[in-house]
């Protein structure tokens, strides 16, 4: 989604407006330094929604087990022929993984996707009557569903904010904005249920993920423009307000 002038500028000028005033001690879980980051996210990204393309629940849960160490573009550009060839849970239960295998070869891990989808199908129609089921404990039954997908699936689709989605955007942003000091994927989401509102859990997702692709990349992040800059105190920033400031009144003294 494009970050429009207007709206990076309302919210960098927020961002800096909320940071701690010199000389303060720093305390990034501060709850107006959490509300002043959830601010700046609503207007800079305030209509966000999952990027990868479905039309249900069954779609949604296949395209996220496919989004494991893979961009959601590339499964975007494989999902409309398996969609078309496996519709839904029970097409693809009723066929063995190796079938699958080409269609979603160049998702990487092919192969235990293929065996973790078509297990996912058995199981939906098996045991849930061909329907994806809609709590975290079921979901977690389900072949290669663990808590980021069920998370996907539950907030994206039935609007349920069980826990947050931590894929690898949401890992290195809540690390560089120091809302989290862990580099486990269960603890980070753990970290992050304790600062953020419940009612956010299924935006701030989104709006970090969309985040991380706009601006917050992993390399060369793009800090001169980014709404939250004023706010970050990561070490690895490539532009620093501050630091601009420092030099400018250096030169005038």
């Amino acid at each position: 989604m494009p970050i429009t002038t207007a709206g990076r500028r309302a919210a960098k000028k927020s961002a800096i407006h909320s940071s701690a005033a010199a000389g303060v001690r720093f305390r990034p879980l501060a709850p107006e330094r959490v509300a002043a980051i959830l601010d700046v996210l609503d207007r800079t990204y305030p209509a966000v929604r999952c990027a990868l393309h479905h039309e249900n629940a069954w779609q949604l849960l296949v395209a996220t087990i496919l989004s494991a160490q893979c961009t959601d573009v590339r499964v975007n550009l494989v999902t409309p022929a398996l969609f078309r060839r496996y519709p839904d849970a029970g097409s693809l239960a009723a066929i063995e993984p190796e079938e699958l295998e080409p269609l979603i070869r160049s998702t990487g891990f092919f192969r235990s996707k293929a065996k973790n989808i078509v297990g996912a199908a058995r199981k939906v129609m098996q045991q849930f009557g061909g329907r994806v089921p809609e709590t975290m404990e079921e979901l977690l039954t389900l072949p290669g569903v663990a808590r980021k997908t069920a998370n996907v699936v539950l907030g994206s689709w039935f609007g349920r904010g069980e826990g947050i989605v931590v894929d690898t955007h949401v890992h290195r942003i809540a690390r560089r904005l120091e809302l989290t000091r862990s580099d486990d994927p269960k603890h980070i989401e753990q970290d992050l249920m304790k600062v953020i509102p419940q009612t956010k859990w299924i935006d701030f997702s989104h709006q970090i993920i969309h985040h991380g692709r706009a601006l917050c990349m992993a390399r060369a992040p793009k800090c001169a423009e980014c709404p939250l800059e004023g706010l970050c105190h990561a070490a690895d920033k490539t532009w620093s307000t501050v630091a601009q400031h420092k030099l400018a009144k250096g030169k005038k003294d």
